[in-house]
Formats: C-alpha cells, sequence, structure tokens
C-alpha cells in the first residue's frame, strides 16, 4: 500500500515543477537576449566613435571646405605648376642670352607697363636752374616723358619735401612748376632742410616704392646727367638679383670736428678707427624692389646719420643685400663707360 501511494505523489511533484522550470529558463533567456543586445550596441556605438576618431586625427573625415573652396585650390595648384614651368623657361632663355623685353600688367580691364626704374632727382627750393638744367639735357619734357615712361619703362621725377611755413611762396613756386611740367614727387610728410636729406632720401624710397611697382630705384642729385640708355642695359645686368645694392662704392674716414664739412655727430658709433663702412656714393646709386620695401615697410625705425648715403649703407649692411661696386655709376670720376657725370 505504502508503494502505491508514493508513486502519484512523485509524479504529481514532477508537473508541479516543469512549469517553473520553463518559466525560468524563459527568464534566463530573455535576460541574455538583452545582455547580448546591449553589448552588440555598445561595441557598435564604441565602433563609430571610434571611426569618427580615427578620421578627425587623420583628416580623412568630412571637410569644412566648400566645393567652390576645392576648385580654387586646384586652380591655384595648376597656376603654381604653370609658374614654376614658365620660371624654368625663363632660366634656360636667359642662359642661352635672351633679354627681355617689359611686358604689360593686366588689371581687370586696364593694362600698365611695370616700369624699369623710378629715378628720384633730389632737388630744393631755390634751384630751379639746376632743374631746367637737367631738363634741357636728358630729361625729356611733355609727352616725351610719358614716352621714356611708356616705351623704356623709366619713371623719372624731381623730389622735394614741403616749406616749413606750409602754403608759403616756396610752396606756391614747387607746385606752379609742378602743374606745368608734371615731373615732381613732393613729398608732404617731410619738411625740406639741408640738414634732413638723409629722411628726404628714406621718405622717397618709401613713397616711390608704394606708389610705383619697379624692378629698381634709383636716388640721384639734380646736378648729375645720366644716359638712361647705358642705365637701362646695365640694369637688365642684375634682374636675377632680388636684393641688390648698386653703386660707386667707397669708405672713408669719419670726421668728429664740428667744423669739418662732413661732420658726423654720431662719429663715436664708427668705432675707434673712425671709418666708414662700404657704401655706395651718395651722387647716384639704386636699388632692388625688394630692397626698396624693406624701407618702405621700415621707416620708422631706420636710424638716419648726417649723410644720406651713409644712412642708406648702414640700413643695408645687416642684410641679405648683394652689394654691387659699378664702377659706372662713379659719377664724378667719369671712367669709361659711365653713365653719369656731374653738370
Amino acid at each position: 500500500m505504502q508503494i502505491r501511494e508514493g508513486g502519484p505523489r512523485r509524479g504529481a511533484a514532477s508537473a508541479a515543477r516543469s512549469p517553473m522550470s520553463a518559466m525560468m529558463l524563459a527568464m534566463f533567456a530573455t535576460m541574455a537576449s538583452f545582455y547580448v543586445a546591449g553589448r552588440l550596441w555598445q561595441d557598435a556605438q564604441s565602433r563609430v566613435y571610434l571611426i569618427k576618431e580615427l578620421d578627425r586625427r587623420t583628416g580623412q573625415g568630412h571637410s569644412t571646405i566648400s566645393v567652390d573652396d576645392t576648385l580654387k585650390v586646384v586652380a591655384c595648384r595648376q597656376q603654381g605648376k604653370r609658374l614654376a614651368s614658365l620660371e624654368m623657361e625663363l632660366a634656360a632663355a636667359k642662359h642661352e642670352g635672351f633679354v627681355g623685353k617689359y611686358t604689360y600688367e593686366t588689371n581687370g580691364t586696364n593694362s600698365r607697363k611695370r616700369p624699369l626704374i623710378v629715378i628720384g632727382i633730389m632737388t630744393s627750393f631755390g634751384r630751379k636752374n639746376y632743374r631746367d638744367a637737367v631738363r634741357k639735357s636728358w630729361l625729356p619734357t611733355g609727352s616725351m616723358l610719358k614716352k621714356l615712361e611708356e616705351e623704356k619703362g623709366i619713371v623719372v621725377r624731381f623730389i622735394v619735401g614741403r616749406s616749413v611755413n606750409r602754403g608759403d611762396a616756396s610752396d606756391r613756386e614747387i607746385d606752379e612748376e609742378n602743374r606745368s611740367t608734371k615731373d615732381f614727387m613732393i613729398l608732404d610728410d617731410h619738411t625740406e632742410s639741408e640738414e634732413e636729406s638723409p629722411k628726404k632720401t628714406k621718405s622717397f624710397f618709401a613713397n616711390a616704392a608704394e606708389s610705383f611697382d619697379a624692378e629698381f630705384y634709383a636716388k640721384v642729385n639734380d646736378d648729375i646727367y645720366i644716359n638712361v640708355d647705358t642705365l637701362s642695359a646695365m640694369l637688365k645686368e642684375h634682374w636675377d638679383k632680388p636684393r641688390v645694392y648698386i653703386g660707386c662704392m667707397k669708405s672713408g674716414e669719419v670726421f668728429s670736428e664740428s667744423t669739418h664739412k662732413w661732420y658726423e655727430p654720431e662719429w663715436w658709433k664708427f668705432g675707434d678707427g673712425k671709418t666708414y663702412f662700404r657704401h655706395a656714393s651718395g651722387e647716384m646709386f639704386v636699388i632692388s624692389k625688394a630692397v626698396a620695401q624693406f624701407i618702405s615697410i621700415n621707416r620708422s625705425v631706420l636710424r638716419t646719420y648726417a649723410h644720406d648715403d651713409v644712412s642708406v649703407g648702414s640700413w643695408l649692411i645687416g642684410l641679405a643685400v648683394k652689394h654691387v661696386n659699378e664702377a659706372k655709376l662713379c659719377c664724378s670720376s667719369w671712367p669709361s663707360g659711365a653713365l653719369c657725370s656731374a653738370l
């Protein structure tokens, strides 16, 4: 009897546990599914983050440059390649002895000829006779002055400042003369004075560099005769020098006596030997475009000495500028083949 009673009880207990086991198994399966799905989602997010971070660090992500900007970059690169090719062709042509003529620069609908050189003739009040002598000897006037600029690329201007008494008779005479001849560059930022000639030279180069995009700039006194054709031919020999300083190079004694004609108030700065460094004679000298731009940019901090030729030499002695001792610019001695002489 006991055996018969025990059989049904075990069957009932087993039947009761089966639904419970199925429920627990379903719960575990559901939880496992959520766990696996969560991990997969986290892994996917991590991969997205890592890809974005990798793109950011390697520069391969989405660019902020527009299509137009990209096309401009491509065009610039193409122009750069073309420019490099033209420079190589030009270098090869120069090697073969080719000398080019001046070309026109185009700006929209306007075209103009880039000057070879801008020549500043240093003059002052009361020196009209010297200016007239220059006009009668080597500097053309009127339409011929314009022709000199257009055909030979040579721009020439008389350089003068303003009177200490602005608008006085001296200023009016210069203004009236300029209305007639149109061959002045009047430096409104400079007060005319013999003692201030170094500052005047600095102002000329600064203003000329801003007003004319020339290859070279020259300073010359108003008692000097120039052969412009010889000057043009000489300058073509120096086109390949981006920073050049051309003149009749000299040195000499620094005079510390205040009564001397060439007295240098700051003579002590030139050492115990009291000798000037090498510099171009002030009668006439030439500098290239880059040098003129340097003077224009740094005009406020460039120190001037008693003489303009020494002052210019002091600005350039510490720069990577090619000093050219050109005998043709020794105007006073008039050597063979000289392009200038004293009037």
